[in-house]
């Protein structure tokens, strides 16, 4: 549930491109600025998100990004949200978002994809950043991409195998990606919702493999899976736009900023070696590492090493 505080107020911010974003705000107007990012690509704003913050203390503002949850055009309805949908064109929402919030800068809290985002827009934008708190910590490498679509079905091989059993012309892992962005790209529905339900199926597999981790019903939403699974894979494809590492170098441009790396040392998705290798070259992050956690933020540990390095942020900001 949102946080007490003032009534949330929520409206619709057009961008380039055609798309059209749909943003919250909670908490305190004069409170410290937060921006939530959420993870996927794809999995849009989360109603429980706020309830990490103080709302006597933050003004927390969040959005969907392009092609999900109530942005639009939605890539649960068709590829054409998949257009103009890029890091960099994210990256420009973010400080379009800053514009209407009215502030010069502000705090940014990040999970999975969304820290990826974060690093991007603090290094390209690092004067509008003041901290910030990354969880289940992902920067959508090559390497890390070869390691979810195959690394690590050596931990889950029945599930790995019916995965790739879903693009049979695939000769190789580094094809996986293209035979499914080929098929949820197709015009027909059978052939897309079922490489949606492969590709999701695949997912949830690697969660639930994690402590603790209950299965989510998001993914029985057709609408949201497609979309979810869409904007994943056109990521995913393209290595997020990004050079190899290229936000591992870049963390020379936000040295300064204080900053809370928080990981479960259990996370197979994203192990725990990139948030440490991050940490390593970033000596104002702290690395919290939470033993029996995965990469699920509903895991009582992870949520509430989170809720603490936001908590510790703030104290940091005020000085």
């Amino acid at each position: 549930m949102p946080p007490e505080g003032e009534k949330a107020v929520s409206g619709f911010l057009p961008v380039s491109g055609g798309h059209s974003l749909f943003w919250q705000r909670h908490g305190q107007p004069a409170g410290e600025p937060v921006l939530i990012l959420h993870g996927g690509p794809g999995s849009g704003s989360s109603a429980s998100m706020p309830g990490l913050f103080d709302p006597a203390c933050w003004q927390i503002w969040q959005f969907d990004q392009r092609g999900c949850g109530q942005s639009s055009p939605h890539a649960g309805d068709g590829v054409a949200a998949l257009e103009n949908n890029t890091t960099q064109d994210l990256i420009a929402d973010i400080e379009a978002l800053r514009h209407l919030a009215g502030v010069e800068r502000w705090a940014i809290v990040a999970g999975s994809w969304g820290v990826t985002l974060a690093l991007a827009y603090a290094q390209a934008h690092p004067t509008r950043v003041t901290g910030l708190v990354l969880y289940a910590v992902a920067t959508t490498t090559r390497r890390e991409i070869r390691w979810m679509t195959d690394g690590v079905g050596r931990y889950l091989p029945e599930a790995h195998a019916a995965f790739c059993a879903h693009v049979p012309e695939v000769g190789h892992p580094d094809q996986v990606l293209g035979g499914y962005l080929e098929r949820l790209r197709h015009p027909d529905p059978t052939v897309h919702d079922a490489a949606a339900i492969a590709w999701t199926d695949w997912e949830e597999a690697v969660l639930s493999a994690e402590p603790g981790h209950v299965r989510s019903v998001r993914f029985d939403d057709p609408r949201y899976r497609l979309g979810f699974a869409r904007l994943v894979v056109h990521y995913w494809h393209h290595a997020a736009w990004l050079a190899e590492d290229a936000l591992l170098a870049g963390t020379a441009q936000i040295s300064h900023l204080p900053a809370f790396l928080v990981h479960g040392r259990l996370d197979l998705g994203s192990p725990l070696e990139t948030a440490y290798r991050l940490a390593l070259a970033w000596p104002a992050a702290r690395l919290v590492v939470v033993e029996r956690a995965g990469h699920d933020r509903q895991n009582p540990g992870l949520r509430d090493a989170t809720r603490q390095a936001i908590a510790e942020l703030h104290a940091l900001l005020a000085g």
